[in-house]
């Protein structure tokens, strides 16, 4: 079995906090050949897809992943991939999702590019108006200020960032919020997302793992004394949680729509009773949720794919 993992340069990975990583090895580890698929690096041609790769290993302890030789796979060679490109979900992101739209069934895709183009992971979420927080999604400073006044406060954050990334807590007290509003918004061209602020952030907030639609897991993410934000890119720390009746049921809400986008490994984002977001293009926390349950939920994973 040959698995091609699609993703930004090797040389981004963390070994620290990587979850391609923790699939990579689970792979090499269950006998697949596996290999590193950049963005650019598949092409249509008249006899089917081709995939210009290399042929990596993780069993080289000097260092996290290594190149053992470039190679051209056509996709009668292929098994699985691995969709597990950061956001933001650009030019570059969406012509590789249309390329790998022309896969043919045999291959098995994580997740579907369909799915991937379809989920914006910070605005599909708001037509799930009972188990969200109230979202605004608009380019007009004007609604912002209007929203904010009503509000007192606010959580401003782009529509296609991730890792915690140019998120704003805004007070209406705060001097700066002209400033933010033109900022993030471009002057009233760039649409942003504002969403009422929970004080159970003050908390942390839960990233549960779904795989099929199914939890493999809950950690809870709080934040430092120095910033609003839990993510860890931010110095968020992760913490045990479990998965409440409040948790499944948003679960159970998710997955009827999960599984008809064939959206098989999924990250969803909790606060509270409320859903924030769902992440679909390369879900994260697999290596704190494993070493928090002790348990390997990697291989599970893989073990899984035929």
């Amino acid at each position: 079995m040959s698995i091609l993992f699609l993703m930004k340069p090797l040389a981004t990975i963390d070994p620290k906090k990587d979850t391609s990583l923790l699939f990579m090895q689970a792979a090499e580890e269950n006998h697949r050949s596996i290999y590193f698929l950049p963005q650019g690096g598949t092409s249509i041609t008249p006899e089917g897809l081709v995939f210009n790769c290399q042929q990596i290993t993780c069993s080289d302890t000097s260092t996290p992943v290594k190149v053992i030789k470039d190679c051209r796979l056509n996709a009668n060679e292929v098994t699985t991939i691995f969709i597990r490109t950061d956001p933001p979900f650009d030019n570059a992101y969406l012509h590789d999702m249309w390329l790998l739209d022309h896969c043919p069934d045999h291959i098995q895709l994580i997740n579907s590019p369909q799915g991937i183009y379809t989920v914006n992971e910070k605005i599909w979420a708001t037509q799930f108006k009972s188990i969200t927080p109230q979202t605004w999604v608009t380019q007009s400073i004007d609604q912002l200020t209007k929203l904010l006044h009503k509000h007192h406060q606010l959580i401003i954050k782009p529509t296609d960032s991730f890792g915690g990334q140019s998120i704003f807590k805004v007070s209406q007290t705060d001097p700066n919020y002209p400033v933010i509003f033109e900022t993030m918004t471009n002057n009233n061209t760039t649409y942003v997302i504002a969403q009422q602020y929970i004080p159970d952030a003050t908390n942390g907030d839960k990233r549960i793992l779904l795989w099929d639609g199914n939890p493999l897991g809950a950690i809870l993410r709080k934040h430092s004394q120095t910033d609003h934000r839990n993510n860890f890119f931010a110095g968020g720390t992760a913490h045990k949680a479990s998965i409440t009746t409040n948790d499944q049921h948003i679960i159970d809400t998710l997955k009827p729509h999960l599984q008809a986008l064939k959206l098989r490994f999924v990250g969803i984002d909790i606060i509270g009773d409320k859903l924030i977001e769902v992440n679909v293009t390369s879900p994260t926390c697999l290596q704190e949720l494993n070493a928090l349950d002790q348990t390997a939920h990697h291989h599970t994973i893989i073990k899984q794919l035929t």
